[in-house]
């Protein structure tokens, strides 16, 4: 039996994460039987009831486990008892890096001369990385890559990012986020929810819009506050219902974010034709089923982006994140995307709009590349089980 450790953020409260973990657990077991996971966690219980069913340990990370989040004993014996670990998702940045509730770079790089010691490798796997914009953050990155026999991205970004700071590398691949390859629930699970939650009877259609609680970390200028963006996300909702006469799906993939979409609902006119559903209630499976069923989709939180790339639903990215904008150009829909410092009623209505009237072309044109993605995504666990068998 091999062990491999996972470092993720899987405390369960982001859909994204949870599908990340998902489908890496998932794609894993297409090919081999004999690995055993182990999962730091903040939430062992969540792990444990959705990801029970594959060979694995969730190791708890709170104060009772000896840990400061992601200081302490468990990360400790996480990178140090095991035969390889994998990075996933986006760790590695070097925002607030002395803070061990928000950063993960610190952490990992100080345990990585441990398993440097003990010959333990670390991959980056379907990963992205950055922002990197301090000294620190790039001697800490160096550290961890120098225990890398190779690294495979999520996105070019990336891979430019490695080689714009200059740091020593090994061979990178470029692949695709793992969450790509979820596959949705039943219909029959899907018509129950949407009977629950009395979705999808308007005609003429229904659009997603996603929010993100982080809004005054956004603005460049530091003109947009948390009041400005939800007028602006209401008044375009009501906006788009005058038009086109649909409905509103207001899609919630990480718990913190509920209070602000509530609050954007709160100030639309059409409220009776607005819903919200959110991963508080359902698995990222079934949110992907809905984004599914949905006509096109705007949002802040790059996996309801990828949820709906998976589902074959054209989408507009608000750009809030680098690897956002690095997601749709990888699947050709790069030119979808607004600056969050030129988001306004009028900029966000237009690209929607011009996304309605040009939806189905945008998924005739999505689908082809994005089976290419979800191949190149589930690809990274042939080079994981090849170097796994050397060692």
């Amino acid at each position: 039996m091999k062990t491999v450790t996972v470092l993720g953020n899987n405390s369960g409260r982001n859909a994204g994460d949870n599908a990340i973990l998902g489908n890496l657990l998932d794609d894993f077991a297409r090919k081999r039987q004999d690995i055993h996971f182990k999962i730091p966690t903040f939430n062992p219980s969540f792990v444990n009831k959705h990801f029970g069913h594959h060979n694995i340990q969730a190791m708890g990370q709170l104060p009772w486990n000896l840990a400061l989040k992601n200081i302490g004993l468990p990360l400790y014996k996480a990178m140090t008892e095991t035969e390889l670990i994998l990075i996933t998702d986006n760790l590695l940045f070097d925002r607030k890096y002395y803070n061990p509730f928000l950063n993960y770079l610190n952490g990992i790089s100080f345990f990585s001369r441990f398993s440097k010691k003990k010959s333990i490798p670390i991959v980056l796997y379907n990963a992205s990385i950055g922002p990197i914009d301090r000294e620190v953050g790039k001697k800490a990155l160096q550290k961890v890559i120098d225990c890398s026999p190779f690294i495979i991205t999520r996105d070019q970004s990336t891979h430019d990012l490695i080689k714009n700071l200059g740091l020593r590398h090994p061979e990178i691949f470029i692949h695709a986020d793992c969450a790509l390859n979820t596959t949705p629930p039943s219909d029959t699970r899907m018509d129950e929810i949407i009977r629950k939650e009395n979705l999808f009877t308007n005609p003429n259609g229904t659009i997603g819009l996603n929010v993100n609680a982080y809004i005054d970390n956004f603005g460049e200028k530091g003109e947009m506050n948390r009041s400005t963006f939800c007028h602006i996300i209401a008044k375009t909702a009501d906006h788009l219902i005058d038009k086109l006469q649909v409905d509103i799906l207001f899609t919630v993939s990480q718990i913190m974010d509920m209070k602000i979409t509530k609050e954007c609902v709160q100030l639309c006119k059409n409220k009776d034709k607005i819903k919200i559903v959110g991963n508080c209630d359902y698995t990222y499976q079934e949110l992907t089923g809905l984004l599914k069923r949905v006509e096109i989709h705007a949002g802040l939180r790059t996996h309801t982006l990828i949820f709906c790339a998976s589902a074959v639903t054209p989408m507009v990215n608000i750009n809030a994140y680098a690897k956002s904008a690095g997601f749709l150009k990888t699947i050709g829909m790069g030119d979808w995307t607004i600056a969050f410092e030129d988001l306004s009623v009028e900029n966000l209505t237009t690209i929607i709009l011009k996304s309605w009237e040009n939806k189905s072309s945008l998924r005739a044109t999505m689908a082809p590349v994005v089976a290419e993605e979800k191949a190149k995504a589930r690809d990274s666990v042939k080079y994981v089980s090849d170097l796994l068998d050397t060692l």
